[in-house]
Formats: structure tokens, C-alpha cells, sequence
């Protein structure tokens, strides 16, 4: 039968020796009075060892009576003190909250005591821990009451712990996060009521850096700043955590965090997808030149309330879209001409069987310099800037290089270019967009034209802007 207690033991993944086991499983012998043998004994023993024993951080549920894991040390907080009511030998308690995180996520222990003493003088970030305890809910999620604590040096958890991140740096469970980013977007305060009745708030910032973006959410006091912040503003993020919303990873905030404006050099840089490659669902990153812009309406939702939407349609080398602009993003200062990037927007089902982009609250609409998009320096494969930017950077559309229907000479003057353009009338409204399939202008004429209309105009270009002297 010993042989038989040492298999049931080889199965197991356990800290007790084989040694322990054994005296276990006599004393569960004698404690049944013979109705079981060692190997039945051997098994409940066995299964009394793995109760508890969960495969990630993220199994552990605040129902379970007992959980044991492995994790990784990422922060370690201060020693508090507080005073115990019933216990007049042991009055003043000691506590100290440590955040641990596996591949799966990351949940934050309460040592108490003489492990709070401890952990702060023995314990390391980077550390990884064999905890057994007893989980709850806690203000700020699960949180594991520790029972026993040590630190393993045989077992590897592949968490990142650093002092700075980048975007791409980013993994579920790691807290203690500092990142610089470049504000892409912000949304509102939002309120909400909490189960204990108090009122909560958050609001939403995207950031970006040269490795990508991320969702930032600011949580109670911290909510306020999103509302403090400017589009292309850089802060940095302190003392953050990583969470999955729907999916991805979101950075949030809270009484421990802050989100400060800081002078360093980043800048987001989107990586697009071609107009021409955008399928129906997909979420996409787009970026190009704003061919035509529609004016702001207005319409009544179906709760009473009232919203507004603001089209724009969209350029780059491959193609061109409509993108629709809801809420306050309706708002922005964006029209022909502007190089602007729109992340996160859906693809929908648009006019006429064609597809559309749809920039909702869930996406950031980021201006971006001339040239940004449309490859300012040029190459030589044709695939030259775009837009008012190709005359702005003195490209201009009249020369040898380009087709002989929207040019036919070009001369100098004192004041401006003098210019000549052929091309289809995508915005009738003064300035009036014309578009020649490779490139657009904006024209100052009064001129009374219609939309899909193919006009050749004269004048001088100033400022960026071509100033009608003959259109016909």
C-alpha cells in the first residue's frame, strides 16, 4: 500500500513532503476506524491538499472559502496601524496591502501584522509569492486575506514589472504604472451610485505613444481631470493599474494615481489602414485628407433628448470614405484641406451599398500635421502629397508630373502662384472643393455650381487657398 500513497502523491502539486503526507494519511485511517485503506485515505487526503487551488488570479471569486495561487509582487504598499476594539492584549493591528498578478490578472493581498512587518522589510517587487487565503470583495475589487505567504524562487511568472512603460509594455495585471503619452481624446464625467449608496465618477482619456494608444480611466477624484486636459497635450500617468474591458486593455486611475501634464517629447502615430482595405464591421484606424464637409444637423432621439451628426468624407492614397461625426465630435474644427486621423472607427453600411465610418464616442479624431499623411517629402512612385498640402508644399499640381486635364501653366507672382485647376466639384458652398481624382483644392469664387459638376479654374493661390479669377 505504500507504493500506492507515493502514486497519489507523484499526482499532486503540493508544498507538503511525502513525509507529511504520509503521517496525513494514517491519521485519516484511524480517524475513519477502518472503512477506509491508505489508498482511499491517500485520495481525500489528496483532495483536501487541492481544494482551494485555482489555475490563474483571475479564477479567484470572493464566494471561494479558501484559494491558493502563485503571483508576482508588482507593488507593496505602506504599513497602516488601526486600533482593535476586542483584543486587549493585542490592541493596535497592523496591515499592509501588497498587489501580486499572474498571467490571467492581478488581485491585491492584506497581510496582517507580524506578515505586514514583514513584507515590508523582507518583501521585493519582481517577487514571486505561493499564497493561500481567503478572498472578499474590496473597495477597489477582490482582495485575498493572507493566511500564509512565501516567496518562491524556483517559479517563474512571466508578468513585466518596470519603472516606465510604453503603451505596447502593457499586460493584464501589472499596477504601479507610470507611462507619458500624448492626449488623443476625452470624454465627460459620468456619475454613478455604488452599492453602499455613495456616488462614484469617472471619465475617459486616450493616450498614445510611438508604440500605440490606450484607453485611460479615471476613477472619483481623479475623474475631474479629463475635463482639465487639451488634444495633444502630453501628461504622464502615475501609479496606474491594467485591467480588460471588452477585451483590451484599459489603464485606470485612482486615489493611489494621478495624471499629470508633463514636458516631454511623444507623439502618437497611427498605424492606418488603407480606405480601400476597410471591410464592413471592422473597427479601424483611418487617416487622410478631408475632401468635402458637411454642414451640422441636428435630430431627436427616441428618449426626447437631442443629438447632432456632421459628415465628412475622406482621402488617402488608396480611396476615399464618409465618415460620420457624432455628439461632440460634430463640433471640431476640422474641414477640406485638414490631414486628420479617425481611431477606432466602426464600418458600417453606408449610402447606396457603400460602407462608412462611423466615429462614435469610443473614437478620437486627431488632427495631424501637413504632410502627415500624404508624404510630404515624396518619391518617386507617384504617390506624392495630396490636397491643399501638395500646393502648400510648393508641389504644385500644374507641373510635368501631373495629368494635362488639371493643369496648363504656372507662373510666378509677388503676391501668390498663379494656378490652373480642373477638376469635379465635390463641396458647392463657398469655398467651393474641387477634386480631380488625385487631389483637392479649395476655391474663394462666388460662382454658382452644382455638385458632381467638372469646372476648370484660374487665380492666384494664397495662403493655401486658390482665389477664383476665371472659372468655367
Amino acid at each position: 500500500m505504500g507504493d500506492d500513497i507515493e502514486d497519489v502523491y507523484g499526482d499532486l502539486d503540493t508544498d507538503v513532503s511525502l513525509e507529511e503526507f504520509r503521517d496525513a494519511v494514517e491519521s485519516k485511517v484511524e480517524q475513519m476506524g477502518g472503512l477506509a485503506d491508505e489508498e482511499t485515505a491517500a485520495m481525500l487526503i489528496a483532495h483536501e491538499l487541492e481544494d482551494g487551488e485555482v489555475n490563474g488570479v483571475a479564477d479567484v471569486e470572493p464566494e471561494m472559502d479558501e484559494v491558493k495561487f502563485i503571483a508576482k509582487v508588482t507593488s507593496i504598499g505602506d504599513v497602516r496601524t488601526f486600533e482593535r476594539e476586542d483584543d486587549d492584549e493585542n490592541p493596535e493591528g497592523r496591515v499592509v496591502n501588497v498587489d501580486v498578478a499572474d498571467e490571467t490578472g492581478s488581485v491585491r493581498l492584506s497581510l496582517w501584522d507580524e506578515q505586514a512587518e514583514g513584507a515590508k522589510e523582507e518583501l521585493e517587487v519582481g517577487d514571486v509569492l505561493r499564497v493561500k487565503g481567503r478572498p472578499k470583495d474590496g473597495y477597489n475589487g477582490i482582495e485575498v486575506s493572507a493566511d500564509q505567504v512565501e516567496v518562491d524562487n524556483e517559479e517563474d511568472v512571466d508578468v513585466q514589472v518596470q519603472d516606465e512603460y510604453r503603451v505596447e509594455d502593457l499586460s493584464l495585471g501589472i499596477s504601479d504604472v507610470n507611462l507619458t503619452g500624448e492626449v488623443l481624446g476625452t470624454e465627460d464625467v459620468r456619475t454613478f451610485d455604488r452599492d453602499d449608496g455613495s456616488e462614484g465618477k469617472v471619465s475617459n482619456v486616450v493616450l498614445g505613444d510611438e508604440t500605440g494608444r490606450v484607453r485611460v480611466t479615471l476613477w472619483d477624484e481623479q475623474a475631474e481631470t479629463a475635463t482639465e486636459l487639451s488634444q495633444g497635450e502630453v501628461v504622464e500617468v502615475v501609479d496606474g493599474y491594467v485591467r480588460e474591458r471588452d477585451g483590451s486593455l484599459e489603464l485606470h486611475v485612482g486615489d493611489r494615481g494621478a495624471v499629470e501634464p508633463v514636458d516631454a517629447d511623444v507623439a502618437f502615430v497611427p498605424d492606418t489602414t488603407a480606405i480601400e482595405d476597410l471591410e464592413l464591421d471592422d473597427v479601424a484606424d483611418i487617416a487622410g485628407v478631408i475632401r468635402s464637409a458637411d454642414p451640422k444637423r441636428t435630430f431627436d432621439r427616441d428618449d426626447g433628448s437631442e443629438g447632432q451628426v456632421r459628415n465628412v468624407r475622406v482621402q488617402d492614397d488608396t480611396g476615399d470614405i464618409r465618415v460620420a461625426l457624432w455628439g461632440d465630435k460634430a463640433d471640431l474644427d476640422i474641414g477640406p484641406g485638414d490631414e486628420v486621423a479617425f481611431v477606432d472607427v466602426e464600418i458600417q453600411d453606408g449610402w447606396q451599398d457603400d460602407i462608412e465610418a462611423s466615429a462614435g464616442w469610443q473614437s478620437s479624431v486627431i488632427p495631424l500635421a501637413d504632410g502627415a499623411t500624404t508624404g510630404e517629402d515624396g518619391d518617386d512612385s507617384g504617390s506624392g502629397p495630396t490636397g491643399l498640402s501638395a500646393f502648400e508644399d510648393g508641389n504644385d499640381p500644374s507641373s510635368d508630373d501631373t495629368d494635362d486635364s488639371s493643369s496648363s501653366e504656372n507662373s510666378d507672382t509677388d503676391d501668390g502662384e498663379e494656378v490652373e485647376f480642373t477638376g469635379v466639384v465635390v463641396q458647392a458652398q463657398n469655398p467651393v472643393i474641387l477634386d480631380d481624382g488625385e487631389e483637392t483644392v479649395s476655391v474663394e469664387t462666388d460662382a454658382d455650381v452644382t455638385l458632381g459638376q467638372e469646372v476648370t479654374v484660374r487665380g492666384l493661390l494664397q495662403d493655401g487657398r486658390l482665389r477664383a479669377e476665371e472659372l468655367h
